[in-house]
């Protein structure tokens, strides 16, 4: 994969996640009244389900194009979820001597986030037991076996697998 495409393809879905939470936090979720920043709560933690949801089905049960890892994983997910925002506003918490919602704003944001990534990577396999997405899946590998689709390199799968090693989809018994 050309490094221009890689780029490319960051921008493409970096554009949408950046959209899609100007769009969330400034329309929909800044109407919810809630003693902490409840928009970028909500949308760090579907961040969460998203990523765990996305990088366990291409990393256990499909094998994708690396373009499209490149798209969600990285661009999407990357610009939809913003840490900085969570730090500043956790600071101007901080700094109003509003502690308690600032303990329970990172608190909630650390342990809700975590349950979410770990809601995505469960809602991942559970769906890839269902009869409907096995046969796709099983259909998918066998045309991707014919059709030699690419492959992602061992440094790029190792940054969308948060530095671990890479990760072939695992085998149905």
């Amino acid at each position: 994969m050309d490094t221009f495409t890689k780029y490319l393809m960051v921008a493409i879905g970096g554009a949408f996640g950046a959209i899609l939470r100007y769009y969330l936090s400034g329309s929909v979720l800044s109407r919810v009244a809630a003693p902490f920043p409840t928009a970028t709560f909500i949308i760090n933690i579907s961040g969460s389900f998203i990523i765990g949801f996305f990088l366990t089905l291409v990393t256990e049960h499909f094998i994708v194009n690396p373009h499209l890892r490149l798209l969600i994983a990285v661009g999407f997910v990357g610009a939809y979820t913003t840490f900085s925002t969570f730090e500043y506003e956790t600071a101007r918490l901080i700094e109003d001597r509003d502690f308690l919602h600032a303990f329970f704003y990172v608190t909630l944001s650390f342990a809700v986030g975590l349950m979410a990534v770990w809601g995505g990577i469960f809602a991942a396999r559970w769906m890839a037991q269902a009869p409907l997405l096995n046969s796709i899946i099983e259909t998918e590998r066998s045309t991707q076996a014919i059709s030699g689709v690419p492959v992602m390199d061992e440094l790029e799968m190792a940054n969308l697998n948060g530095g671990r090693e890479s990760v072939e989809p695992k085998e149905r018994s």
